[in-house]
């Protein structure tokens, strides 16, 4: 369909469209003629994607003078991949409407992992092994060797990519990973290689969130992009989390063994250059006195990693003159790896703060401040001066030099924490120091300046003033969706208590009661008896879903649920994870129906869905706090409580109800469906808990579902599941239309002109 917004054309592939999309692309709208950033929450299930596209690009198409580049950011490949399709669909649409001149390209961009076709590159199993593998065929000194003698092996792709020169190009349309993969494949060039050149001049590109928020990764993928950008931050409820991990270092004993042995192949290396070549280390030498950029005009596939601190952050001088000799920079690295050992051997918890931290290298070694922040690009240097390809070998003094660098540049909105032991498992040395941030807003800061548009958008962003003061910014727009409904498909509950009224929940001195297991495995026996197909259960962590399953299993709850359905378990491990997930599938479309039971704050949680039969009910075992004895958390706190005043039970019960909200919001995945979510624990029913659900469930909440037992709670599930049975009108009633077509929407816009 075609519809006016304003002044902009929008082109939507679909016959009808939700009025909560309408609503989502009029404030999108809005939010792109004022050039700010905005914050939307859009319940799941609702199209927000189709949604965003369509307004984005028909914004664009409208503005051909000043075409707007959409940066489209998502957190995994499946997701990635999910948003092309779509995006393929608009495109074919777009097409048929406007001809040549709706033409676009886009393309999602991934790891060389994802990318590479060449068989002895891509055979690696982790992203870094495939890195150095790459590294080792396409590194310009490589290259140039091969020239001289032909023996040395090279990448065939690559080295086509480089002889077709500026005629290397993709020709318009939508690509995703597979289509860049038959591409390369076709035309004998390396898709990788392709992609990051095309970024630049694609009107959509979709990647990962590192890619904009990850300093060492933007710094080399992302910096060409123009400030007439469009950034979109898709399933953004956990971004604070993103931006802290971006810039948080963690250094254990292996990290200093393994930085110890990259040293002394370092310095091993150096002494044959001295004896062979002893002119590349005097050329080193002089281009370090001169202060030149050392990435000014490298060679594509010798950029690595960039510097681990911010753009703005970024000394713009010559390194200081006791780091430019190459064996004086790793007696250096030597004497902080010593120093950095000798702080692991800590017996008690130590929390300091980095200008404390650099006081005391400098005491201890000699070592200061600028020197420290200079160590990440004077590695750089000398990897790319020795010639070193197998940087998947070298991540330890990597590991180090991000942690000097970060260590030396920041001073506040960071702490470093030293622990001995994990506090769980008291008797196991295991120590850890970290370079931990505690302000989400750094991370995202340049993004915010940097671009003339940033949407933050995600199914759960309640309460949704929270984050302008996480992330330290002003939305123009700040706004949440409710979802409109032809029937009532989604029956949240509270449950406080057991049929023996006892009461339930997972607080720490509650959890292990005997009575609460007991009644937690009745409820779920219950459920599983009257509802049918696939049922979802959430723990709050792996200890508790290991040790209640153990219960049930010595009570013999376990067994009497078996009788009535498969169970399957999330494990640590993906791979058993994925297969337990295909076999909970196959047990749900052969009717036996399937439990499957699975951990708030992991990989099933955050990335897959359990539309239609495959989650007619969740339920959610307990409030997903996260670990509040955590230094790291403790620390967190503190910051925020002192920099933006946000309070610790506030910040608290926000992280864990939004983990809560993505957990049951699995189910419902488009209108059509319908699902159950039961809120397993007393502390739902205190409104300072509940008030902090996205308005898409509070809206279904009813007062009659707040304080239920598993007998009531049953009752109201039997009624529930009777009433999805009948057959109901999808469009809508007159009064309450959920689907628009054209029409529809001409007279909904009139009329409210008219209102006017």
């Amino acid at each position: 369909m075609k519809f006016q917004i304003e002044d902009i054309t929008v082109y939507f592939p679909y016959d009808n469209i939700y009025p909560e999309q309408y609503s989502y692309m009029v404030e999108l709208k809005r939010t792109l003629d004022a050039k700010g950033h905005c914050l939307l929450e859009m319940p799941t299930g609702t199209g927000k994607t189709i949604a965003l596209l369509s307004l984005i690009t028909s914004y664009s198409l409208s503005k051909q003078s000043n075409q707007l580049k959409l940066l489209y950011c998502t957190r995994t490949v499946h997701e990635m991949e999910k948003t092309l399709a779509e995006l393929r669909v608009l495109h074919e649409y777009q097409l048929k409407h406007l001809g040549p001149n709706a033409r676009m390209l886009a393309l999602g961009l991934s790891s060389r992992k994802n990318l590479c076709i060449n068989p002895t590159v891509n055979s690696s199993n982790s992203r870094d092994s495939v890195d150095a593998a790459c590294r080792k065929l396409t590194a310009s000194w490589v290259r140039e060797a091969a020239v001289k003698s032909p023996g040395i092996p090279t990448c065939d792709f690559f080295e086509n990519y480089e002889r077709a020169g500026s005629n290397a190009i993709l020709p318009s349309g939508v690509y995703m990973l597979q289509d860049l993969r038959t591409f390369g494949k076709e035309k004998g060039w390396c898709p990788y290689y392709l992609a990051r050149h095309m970024v630049q001049f694609a009107n959509v590109v979709v990647y990962s969130y590192q890619y904009l928020l990850d300093p060492k990764v933007a710094g080399f993928i992302s910096k060409e992009m123009q400030r007439e950008c469009v950034v979109v931050f898709d399933e953004a409820h956990n971004i604070d989390n993103v931006c802290i991990e971006a810039l948080s270092v963690s250094v254990r004993q292996q990290t200093l063994e393994g930085a110890t042995r990259n040293l002394s192949k370092m310095s091993h290396e150096i002494d044959r250059f001295k004896a062979t070549d002893a002119n590349r280390l005097r050329a080193e030498y002089n281009r370090l006195v001169e202060g030149l950029a050392q990435r000014g005009n490298l060679a594509l596939t010798d950029a690595w990693l960039a510097n681990p601190a911010l753009p703005d952050d970024i000394l713009k001088e010559a390194v200081p003159g006791n780091i430019r000799k190459a064996e004086h920079f790793l007696n250096v690295l030597r004497r902080l790896v010593q120093y950095l050992r000798g702080r692991l051997q800590s017996e008690n918890v130590v929390k300091e703060g980095p200008v404390a931290f650099v006081a005391s290298i400098y005491a201890q070694t000699g070592i200061d401040q600028k020197m420290l922040r200079f160590c990440y690009d004077r590695l750089h240097s000398l990897m790319m001066t020795l010639e070193i390809t197998d940087t998947d070998e070298f991540l330890h003094i990597q590991t180090i030099c991000d942690f000097a660098t970060l260590v030396g540049t920041y001073t506040r909105g960071f702490s470093i924490i030293i622990e001995p032991f994990d506090e769980r498992m008291p008797h196991i040395p295991d120590p850890v120091l970290q370079l931990s941030c505690h302000d989400a807003s750094l991370a995202i800061k340049p993004v915010f300046d940097r671009f003339q548009s940033v949407v933050i958008t995600s199914g759960t962003l309640s309460p949704i003033d929270l984050y302008p003061r996480l992330l330290n910014f002003n939305p123009v727009i700040s706004r949440s969706f409710t979802m409109s409904m032809t029937r009532d498909c989604i029956c949240p509950m509270v449950l406080t208590r057991g049929s023996d009224q006892l009461p339930v929940s997972t607080k720490f001195d509650m959890r292990s009661d005997p009575g609460v297991v007991r009644n937690y495995g009745r409820l779920l026996l219950e459920m599983v008896a009257a509802v049918p197909d696939g049922v979802v259960c959430f723990f709050v962590s792996y200890s508790y879903m290991d040790g209640i399953v153990n219960s049930w299993n010595e009570m013999g709850i376990l067994q009497d649920i078996m009788q009535h359905k498969l169970v399957f378990i999330e494990t640590q491990d993906v791979v058993e994870t994925t297969l337990a997930l295909d076999n909970y599938r196959r047990a749900c479309d052969c009717g036996r129906g399937a439990v499957f039971f699975s951990v708030a704050r992991g990989k099933v949680a955050e990335g897959i869905d359990f539309d239609r039969h495959y989650g007619r009910l969740v339920i959610m075992f307990g409030v997903p706090f996260q670990y509040t004895l955590s230094r790291i958390l403790l620390a967190r706190l503190e910051y925020l409580r002192e920099t933006f005043q946000i309070k610790e039970g506030d910040f608290l019960t926000f992280d864990a109800l939004r983990q809560a909200a993505q957990c049951v919001g699995r189910v419902i995945r488009s209108k059509a469906d319908y699902g159950m979510m039961i809120f397993a624990d007393k502390r739902y029913s205190r409104h300072d808990k509940r008030s902090k659900l996205p308005g898409w469930i509070l809206s279904h909440l009813r007062e009659a579902h707040l304080n239920l037992s598993t007998d009531m709670a049953l009752h109201i599930a039997r009624e529930f599941l009777r009433k999805m049975a009948q057959p109901y009108d999808k469009t809508g009633v007159d009064g309450k239309k959920t689907l628009l077509s054209e029409e529809d929407l001409k007279k909904m816009v009139q009329s409210n002109s008219n209102m006017f």
